[in-house]
């Protein structure tokens, strides 16, 4: 694991497995009315989705500027947020339509996004996360987040989980989950050999979390990844 000594991990069980687009560059996840909304990076190929989860097609696409490389999304209400990696620029849009709505500017860079009750939560690749304020992009507070006092860094794409945060961490096959008062990691997820050796040899990282509330489902994904899973966690130590 990254950090953080003694604490519980979960591992996993594969319930369903489901096609997915091998275009696509996963930034940001979320399931919302029985459709995944997907962000995807890299500059020319950056974009917003809505996709069916049993086929992985994608039903409605809208592309951003080339000059933008697309990170972390959420849909709150009417809008879908989507964040820019080194522009430091958010991208509203009408959720349904994809039709632009507004902008707003921020510092440092955009990683992961999600929300709760309040607000918004971004990751820009520190131990920080930040609860911003959704109709104007104000930062109202922040917490660093850390694993029996180590700081874990690289935090990466976000999902809200029954009140812990989820998120990636960079590079790794593990995610943090996280207290949203105190930052601390209560403990860790191990997905470690979703894919096969092969499958791995030709995608990038693990990143893309998406939660079914009302079904208690978890479903995670990669970067080029063929694949998008729905898991069910299990306490293997801790």
């Amino acid at each position: 694991m990254p950090a953080g000594g003694a604490l519980p991990v979960y591992g996993y069980t594969v319930v369903q497995t489901f096609p997915h687009d091998r275009d696509a560059y996963t930034q940001g996840l979320q399931f919302l009315d029985g459709n995944l909304y997907e962000g995807t990076g890299l500059h020319g190929r950056s974009s917003i989705r809505r996709v069916r989860l049993e086929t992985g097609e994608v039903l409605q696409r809208q592309d951003i500027a080339a000059e933008y490389f697309g990170e972390g999304i959420t849909v709150r209400g009417t809008d879908l947020f989507q964040l820019t990696w080194q522009s430091g620029v958010a991208f509203v849009y009408d959720h349904k339509t994809f039709a632009p709505r507004r902008t707003f500017r921020y510092s440092g860079e955009g990683w992961g996004l999600t929300q709760d009750a309040s607000g918004l939560i971004m990751s820009d690749g520190t131990d920080a996360l930040r609860f911003l304020d959704p109709a104007t992009f104000a930062e109202r507070r922040r917490i660093h987040v850390a694993a029996a006092g180590q700081p874990i860094r690289e935090l990466n794409e976000l999902e809200l989980v029954n009140g812990e945060i989820f998120a990636n961490v960079y590079m790794t096959d593990w995610v943090a989950r996280i207290d949203p008062r105190s930052g601390r990691v209560n403990s860790w997820i191990d997905l470690r050999g979703l894919l096969t050796e092969r499958e791995r040899a030709s995608t990038d990282v693990l990143n893309g979390i998406a939660y079914d509330e009302r079904g208690g489902r978890l479903f995670v994904t990669g970067k080029l990844w063929p694949k998008l899973f729905e898991v069910r966690l299990v306490r293997r130590s801790g």
